[in-house]
């Protein structure tokens, strides 16, 4: 199934795109793939990279991803435990320009700030700008740079060893098309008798899923099919647990702080007594002996008549 999710977006002209911000928008869209419903929430991040002044232009959705771990963080104490939403991010889609030799510094910051929070899939965007070759050589380079630049993106985890043949091809593959090379089109033209989706050019049709093509029908089947569950549990498990982690600790400094700070209890200074008020404590000590002797003899004639 595929869906439409930005019919209204308005393109922006170059003047529009410099004076514009990034921005967080959120879409779900519910799907079906061979029988499997699934409702997929899009966050994407318009305006980013566009303007002149790029510092910390990934703030917004560093933010985004936070805010999301303290909604699951604060749902998770309470006492609804058992109903919580969860509305993590467990996939980044990082795109890369095809038209550069690599990644450029934003690009390095960008998945930097983002490494310990969320899963990175880096994804060349626009591979029918490049040649077959263009794109063998451009994703030797990524792979060369996320390793020199200590970048750390999403891992695929090992095949079992009682998995059939089939399935660990495909996983090789998988792990061999990093960074996946995709073309984007929801137009449907027509390409050996068939409707497809794809873009027309004078020279030919390219198909947005054809697997000779691009990767997008590996990138798809990695998202929804193959790896989904294991991208949540290492959201769960390593980005939540980090971030759940250093809340419990900034909680623990806290409270130690704060009783560190609290005033000690006074002591009261009470006031040396004189003469006379010992004088008035020595005669009540004398009373109360008198009165515990007496009442001692009392019971002693009571318990003599008793006999």
């Amino acid at each position: 199934m595929v869906a439409d999710l930005y019919k209204e977006r308005k393109l922006l002209n170059a003047e529009e795109r410099i004076r514009q911000t990034v921005e967080i928008t959120r879409r779900t869209v519910d799907i079906e793939e061979k029988g499997v419903k699934l409702k997929l929430t899009i966050v994407d991040a318009p305006g980013f990279g566009d303007a002149v002044n790029n510092t910390e232009c990934w703030r917004p959705v560093t933010d985004y991803i936070e805010q999301q771990f303290e909604h699951y963080f604060r749902d998770e104490s309470g006492l609804n435990r058992k109903n919580i939403q969860d509305n993590r991010v467990h996939c980044c889609l990082y795109f890369i320009s095809p038209f550069g030799q690599g990644l450029r510094p934003i690009d390095v910051e960008f998945m930097r700030a983002l490494q310990d929070k969320v899963n990175v899939v880096p994804v060349i965007a626009k591979a029918d700008c490049l040649t077959l070759l263009e794109i063998k050589k451009l994703k030797e380079r990524l792979r060369e740079e996320t390793d020199k630049y200590g970048i750390k993106i999403y891992q695929f985890p090992d095949c079992d060893s009682d998995e059939d043949e089939d399935f660990k091809q495909q996983d090789r593959e998988l792990k061999e098309s990093i960074p996946f090379a995709v073309i984007g089109g929801n137009t449907v033209v027509e390409a050996r008798g068939q409707r497809v989706r794809g873009r027309l050019y004078p020279w030919g049709v390219v198909e947005v899923e054809n697997p000779s093509h691009c990767d997008f029908v590996k990138l798809r089947n990695m998202l929804i099919r193959t790896h989904m569950h294991d991208l949540k549990d290492t959201t769960n498990d390593c980005h939540y647990e980090n971030y759940r982690a250093q809340c419990i600790q900034s909680m623990t400094s806290k409270m130690n702080a704060d009783k560190r700070v609290e005033s000690p209890i006074p002591i009261l200074s009470l006031p040396t007594p004189d003469v006379e008020t010992e004088k008035i404590i020595k005669m009540k000590d004398e009373e109360l002996r008198r009165m515990q002797q007496m009442l001692q003899k009392m019971q002693q004639q009571m318990h003599e008549q008793d006999l």
